[in-house]
């Protein structure tokens, strides 16, 4: 009955929209609302996924690294924190682990990932429309045999 309750609570805790995929390798904007003071400003930071944890749980979080003034900047952000205004996937990258500590390691061209044309899902969408066509044309024969 307990884990009921909790688990009903987790719940309440996620955002109601649906979350982006985001995966290790993904170069992401990440848009934190921050306050000053008596003034809130809403602040992005730019870089590369290096770390994506426990993607269905309340507590989701992704470490983002990028290069500032020639030094690395890593930040952690929970997923699900009303803190977060906006999260944007920039570039998807084919990477085959999901913790890429060795990029901590790397700069200038051995830090690059390689990318990934997310565009394929659009075009094997308009391939399959033409296949209505080829459906139409057994009901053309059809009428030419009634003919």
């Amino acid at each position: 009955m307990s884990f009921e309750l909790i688990k009903k609570v987790n719940d309440a805790q996620k955002k109601a929209g649906a979350l982006v995929d985001i995966k290790s390798g993904d170069k992401v904007r990440v848009y934190q609302k921050i306050k000053e003071g008596n003034k809130e400003r809403v602040q992005m930071f730019e870089g590369v996924v290096i770390r994506a944890d426990r993607k269905q749980s309340h507590t989701a979080r992704i470490t983002v690294r990028k290069i500032a003034s020639g030094v690395g900047v890593e930040k952690s952000f929970l997923l699900h924190s009303p803190l977060i205004e906006k999260i944007e996937v920039v570039r998807s990258s084919k990477v085959r682990r999901n913790y890429l500590s060795y990029m901590r390691e790397r700069s200038g061209k051995s830090a690059r990932l390689k990318a990934v044309d997310t565009r394929k899902a659009r075009v094997t969408e308009e391939v399959a429309e033409p296949a209505t066509e080829t459906k139409a044309e057994p009901e053309t024969k059809t009428e030419t045999e009634a003919k």
